[in-house]
């Protein structure tokens, strides 16, 4: 089957949602996310100019705390619960684009949220998805999503898939994959696949990459353009595509409160019709909305904001950033920050750094950044369908 595909842009194409009747959005994280720290500690071998600064805080931490910086067990979570992600999602294609919303929440590692959502009645048709961070090699992991797993067999696959994540085994990774592949309705993804995430290096990413599709292609129904990465990514995704004949699929991978930078247009009226269409009639119409024309660095900078910023308004464990990292206290036990600082008052050094990053997203820095990470190059060929 050759991959039917159609990529467009908002700002450009006004009217590229006319013929439709349905907003999907893929690929978005609820405060039942826990996305790692890890690659803090990361940052502070591979640059020696941030190591002082990273060693400085786990010394702080040591004396004044009794607790040494832990980033592999640390971990911190999106501000969004699951109701106001479902609702900021479904908002954006009901109000900006006029369609009916399909929205696939895909935590990492968890179904949480939308075992959640199931019980509300606006929600209760919100497909069972999660984002599996699926190792592969000894210092990585591919992500894949898993959208749409038999509800009544959710909490077994999630424990299959912690069993691999335990004990990792490519031969097995490929079974799971051909199992999954074998139910009808499920929807394999494989998100920002050009994204050397755990800094392994590009050219053995990139390598590894050929390796896991080589054995395992025909059990991924899409490669994802991924509303958070920046332009030559995904140009690489889409080369990639053309190798492998895979369809183009969109993908969000929100984790703020800006929601997705693009979405698919389909004529579905379930999630699971969407799926038959992109599985067996080898449809997909990518959609980037207006936000994904904003300088990439500005975007990564927004988004950072919204990890750090409170909300008042918020439910409780939701409104303050220290509420919403964690870290293992002097017992190991993991706890909210908040929870860890002598009065509940957050250290000095650490407050004066959230401050100096909130300044950057303050308006007149923002917007001098905003000029100065501008990116019309880029956008005057967008993906490449006009250079073509």
């Amino acid at each position: 089957m050759t991959a039917l595909r159609r990529i467009s842009y908002q700002w450009k194409d006004p009217q590229a949602s006319g013929d439709y009747a349905t907003g999907v959005s893929l690929h978005s994280h609820t405060n039942q996310s826990k996305e790692t720290l890890d690659f803090l500690a990361n940052l502070g071998t591979q640059y020696r100019l941030l190591r002082p600064l990273f060693n400085a805080a786990d010394r702080r931490s040591r004396e004044r705390h009794n607790i040494p910086m832990n980033y592999a067990a640390a971990y911190w979570t999106p501000p969004l619960t699951p109701r106001l992600a479902f609702d900021l999602e479904s908002n954006q294609i009901q109000n900006k684009l006029g369609l009916m919303p399909l929205v696939s929440i895909t935590d990492h590692d968890n179904i949480n949220a939308p075992m959640l959502l199931r019980t509300v009645a606006s929600a209760r048709h919100i497909p069972v998805s999660v984002e599996w961070s699926a190792p592969y090699g000894s210092d990585q992991a591919f992500h894949l999503g898993i959208h749409n797993l038999p509800s009544e067999a959710g909490a077994a696959w999630m424990r299959i898939f912690e069993e691999y994540t335990a004990h990792p085994d490519e031969a097995m990774l490929t079974e799971i994959l051909s199992a999954l592949h074998d139910l009808p309705n499920v929807l394999i993804v494989f998100n920002h696949p050009m994204w050397d995430l755990y800094l392994i290096g590009e050219e053995k990413h990139a390598q590894r990459v050929q390796d896991f599709m080589a054995t395992n292609h025909e059990f991924i129904h899409a490669l994802e353009l991924n509303g958070l990465r920046h332009w030559e990514e995904n140009r690489k995704v889409k080369k990639m595509a053309q190798q492998w004949n895979k369809l183009l699929i969109s993908g969000g991978d929100r984790h703020g409160i800006e929601p997705n930078a693009d979405v698919n247009l389909s004529n579905a009226s379930s999630f699971t019709e969407f799926v038959h269409e992109v599985r067996y009639e080898g449809r997909s119409h990518v959609l980037f909305m207006p936000q994904y024309a904003e300088p990439w660095k500005h975007r990564i900078l927004e988004s950072t904001l919204d990890a750090i910023r409170d909300y008042p308004e918020f439910p409780q464990g939701s409104r303050f950033w220290d509420e919403r990292v964690f870290h293992p206290d002097h017992n190991g036990m993991i706890r909210p920050l908040r929870e860890l600082w002598p009065n509940q008052t957050v250290p000095g050094y650490i407050n004066f750094l959230i401050k100096a990053v909130r300044l950057m997203g303050s308006s007149p820095v923002a917007g001098g950044l905003r000029v100065a990470w501008s990116e019309s190059r880029e956008l005057q060929f967008a993906l490449g369908e006009e250079a073509v």
